[in-house]
């Protein structure tokens, strides 16, 4: 019978070690097999969940049935703020059109924003404030700008940030310049 030598203090002692069998040893490699997939379950849960899509929504919350209760001619500038609410914002230059915008977009982690949906409801008004015309446009109408450098460019010579900074050194007071130092503008004997 297998066993282990124990010691404690002076005397030795014999004791037996129990094994295990066959079962108990294929118990514990499927528990541990059990629990390896669990927790690799559960850290691809956890990382998984951060490549999850975003989405949100900016703007104006868009009801087509209100939208299309607005009619040309009919309704005016009280009846459409009762239907559809404050404006997103009104024109600047001649006070006769209302905006109403509303964006729906997506991104995935660390990406930029893509627009999905984008609805820009423009309401026209005349001099009397009647609804002349409803103009609605949507995700076409985005802009896409992709700028070319981090500056502006300008006509005239391109100088770097160093001769910006050294470039008046030695024109102070130069002639043909226009400085010096001036007030004494007699000829002299």
């Amino acid at each position: 019978m297998p066993g282990i030598l124990r010691r404690s203090g002076h005397d030795a002692t014999w004791a037996p070690v129990r094994t295990a069998g066959p079962q108990e040893i294929s118990m514990r490699v499927i528990t541990a097999r059990v629990l390896l997939g669990v927790a690799a379950a559960g850290l691809f849960g956890g990382l998984s969940g951060g490549c999850a899509p975003l989405r949100s929504h900016q703007g104006y919350v868009l009801d087509v049935d209100l939208i299309n209760s607005v009619q040309p001619g009919v309704d005016n500038r009280q009846s459409v703020l009762a239907v559809l609410g404050k404006p997103t914002f009104a024109s600047q230059f001649n006070q006769g059109d209302w905006y109403y915008l509303g964006r729906d977009s997506r991104n995935l982690a660390y990406t930029n924003p893509k627009a999905t949906t984008q609805l820009a409801l423009k309401v026209s008004f005349d001099a009397n404030g009647t609804v002349t015309g409803i103009a609605r446009t949507g995700v076409e109408q985005i802009a896409a700008i992709d700028p070319s450098r981090k500056t502006t460019p300008t006509l005239g010579r391109e100088r770097s940030f160093f001769s910006e900074l050294f470039g008046n050194i030695g024109t102070v007071g130069a002639a043909g310049a226009g400085g010096g130092q001036g007030g004494n503008t007699r000829d002299a004997p």
